[in-house]
């Protein structure tokens, strides 16, 4: 079984993870949140999102988060733009890397952003030209690769297309989302077959929710699938705005127990990462979303 040797993650926690909470957080608690998943050794967070805070509120300030975080060198510090608009302000705050998105559905893209899946890929031509001019990395997710919350399911080639595109138009990397967490293992073997024969597999990342318990499942059947770089959540962050009381993204907590007992290698420190998640979950006055969190900090408090 050849598993990969080390694991990237990319935590996700500061923007997916906190974009749907319905309560103000302070640009303290978010700087603090960074800085704490930096100090736990992950090497790759996503730090808030360049979008008009009238659609997404929280997101508000993402700038200010930025320039107050203790960047720490080798770790990357991302946002998300989702439009050239977005692009320039992250700049301007010194964004060094950025992530676009659009949906292998058709119609969770007019739902979700009021346009074609082709019409969501041109607008980010203008965006992909301005970050080669200023040199910085671009990263592309495509969402509702394994179902969709209004077509059902997606086919594997409709992924693969949009995914195509992606990469072609100059993003690094393809996070694949199962967004509304429907996905099973079989599912996400043959997604990451169908796609892999475009894009090298060392380019593809996997972005699992766990609406249906599936998660960690998929995230096993991709490591199988030599997929080295997923997406997470710290604390289980970030409701499934689509299943009502579902859980939403994978916790990295849970992923990092998962690597560790296969002995991959990610440079996190699970002690730390622990209590990351739960001091961000007590501002939020909400229960740590990780099972690994909830069932280390029960045995600690025993």
């Amino acid at each position: 079984m050849n598993l990969p040797k080390q694991v990237r993650l990319v935590e996700v926690g500061p923007r997916d993870g906190l974009q749907n909470e319905q309560q103000p957080i302070s640009v303290a608690d978010k700087v603090r949140l960074v800085d704490d998943l930096s100090a736990a050794g992950l090497s790759y967070i996503e730090v808030g999102s360049f979008v008009s805070p009238k659609w997404v509120p929280q997101m508000a300030g993402s700038e200010l988060v930025f320039a107050q975080i203790k960047q720490r060198p080798g770790v990357t510090y991302a946002g998300l733009t989702p439009n050239l608009k977005g692009f320039e302000a992250a700049l301007q705050a010194g964004v060094r890397e950025v992530a676009v998105f659009a949906a292998a559905s058709e119609a969770f893209s007019q739902k979700n952003i009021n346009c074609s899946i082709d019409e969501s890929l041109q607008r980010f031509v203008p965006l992909m030209d301005a970050a080669k001019l200023h040199d910085i990395r671009v990263r592309g997710y495509v969402s509702c690769v394994l179902g969709c919350p209004y077509e059902g399911a997606v086919a594997p080639e409709q992924v693969a297309s949009v995914a195509r595109e992606l990469f072609a138009m100059g993003c690094y990397e393809v996070s694949l989302g199962d967004t509304i967490g429907t996905g099973t293992a079989g599912a996400t073997r043959r997604l990451i077959e169908v796609v892999g024969r475009d894009i090298p597999r060392d380019k593809l990342a996997g972005h699992f929710h766990d609406t249906y318990g599936q998660a960690l499942a998929n995230v096993y059947a991709s490591l199988l699938e030599g997929i080295a770089v997923f997406d997470s959540s710290v604390a289980g962050l970030g409701g499934c705005p689509y299943a009502k009381g579902a859980t939403g993204n994978i916790a990295t907590e849970d992923v990092l127990y998962l690597l560790n007992g296969l002995g991959i290698e990610t440079g996190i420190d699970m002690e730390q990462l622990i209590a990351a998640g739960q001091r961000i979950c007590t501002v939020l006055g909400k229960q740590n979303g990780s099972r690994v969190a909830r069932a280390r900090l029960a045995q600690a408090s025993a």
